[in-house]
């Protein structure tokens, strides 16, 4: 084994361990996860398939994007709009050095670690391709495994709100990832389709 993928091995094992002390479960086909653990499974996974050709940075920070997520609750911010903007902020940071952490941990040199850091940050959208892929990732795992779940715990939502949360996830995304999603790519929320397809016509 390469030293490469010796570190690239031990890193995903690192952010694994981390992930799994999650204290949110979920159950998925019978089988209970940490949450944030599954996330990441679903975030790399959906990053070989939509650009299985990825360097190790990429992997890695597609695989740590929430890491120890649970460590920066929301209600921990005032529950207000500012709250909402300074708790997003600070968790972008927080989950940015605790990837760079453990791929110090890992044996990383700095040059990747800083694009880690970059892209975990959330630091130049669409100026940053790293930045830009992990948000393509993003936006096609919320809609794959997330977004019929979100729906289902916001009935009070009507059609107006639902197609304006469609059109901003759909807007954070680039015009391959677009297509990816319509051309069978990911598995849409089939009670959702309708919805989909009338937020993304004519945009």
């Amino acid at each position: 084994m390469s030293q490469q993928q010796s570190n690239l091995d031990r890193a995903m094992a690192l952010i694994d361990a981390a992930n799994r002390e999650d204290p949110n479960q979920v159950t998925v086909d019978g089988k209970v996860w940490p949450k944030e653990l599954l996330y990441s499974q679903r975030m790399s996974d959906m990053l070989q398939r939509y650009t299985p050709d990825a360097d190790d940075a990429m992997k890695l920070a597609i695989h740590a994007q929430h890491v120890q997520r649970w460590k920066s609750p929301r209600d921990a911010y005032p529950m207000d709009r500012i709250g909402y903007l300074k708790w997003r902020k600070d968790l972008y940071q927080f989950h940015a050095q605790a990837a760079a952490d453990l791929l110090t941990e890992a044996g990383y040199a700095e040059d990747v670690i800083d694009r880690v850091k970059l892209a975990v940050a959330k630091k130049g959208i669409k100026s940053n391709p790293d930045t830009q892929l992990l948000e393509d990732i993003s936006a096609l795992v919320f809609i794959e495994h997330y977004m019929l779940e979100f729906a289902n715990k916001h009935p009070e939502y009507d059609e107006e709100k639902w197609l304006d949360i469609i059109r901003k996830t759909w807007k954070k995304m680039t015009d391959r990832a677009q297509q990816f999603a319509l051309s069978g790519g990911i598995t849409l929320p089939e009670p959702l389709v309708p919805l989909i397809q009338k937020a993304v016509a004519n945009t």
